[in-house]
């Protein structure tokens, strides 16, 4: 009989490989940080230690950015942002960090193509997003922070 596909050790518990942690600084908003200890509770509640390690190395890792400190007359992070694009479309996000960037509820990681292009924009300039779809313009029509 063939030992090529039996364990070495039958008792060995296999980790699973750790969750990839985003490069770049870890900026949250204070809703941002209290995600993040939700999902860190609930992960060890739930006996998941792999997202248990993930949330833990978040929170020790988090720069919490209060969007009320930001200046009100540029795009910063925590920002929500209303665009239209030249046919009119009208795109609202929000500029948050990576574990509570949902795009489906408008919130965008801070490293995504929108968010780089809008950061440093005021009202009333247009910026131009990369992406792989090709090259997208909107005019910033209003900044507001929550």
């Amino acid at each position: 009989m063939s030992r090529a596909f039996v364990k070495e050790h039958e008792d060995d518990d296999e980790r699973p490989p750790d969750r990839p942690v985003p490069p770049g600084p870890n900026y949250v908003t204070p809703e941002g940080l209290e995600h993040l200890k939700a999902a860190l509770a609930e992960a060890e509640a739930a006996g998941n230690l792999r997202d248990a390690r993930y949330y833990t190395e978040r929170l020790s890792t988090a720069n919490v950015v209060d969007p009320a400190t930001q200046p009100r007359d540029r795009v910063q992070f925590g920002a929500t942002v209303k665009a239209r694009d030249k046919r009119g479309r009208e795109v609202r996000v929000r500029i948050v960090g990576d574990d509570q960037a949902d795009p489906l509820k408008g919130a965008v990681s801070y490293q995504s193509p929108v968010a780089q292009a809008m950061l440093d924009h005021r009202a009333g300039d247009t910026v131009t997003v990369i992406r792989p779809a090709g090259p997208i313009e909107y005019t910033i029509e209003s900044i507001g922070y929550e």
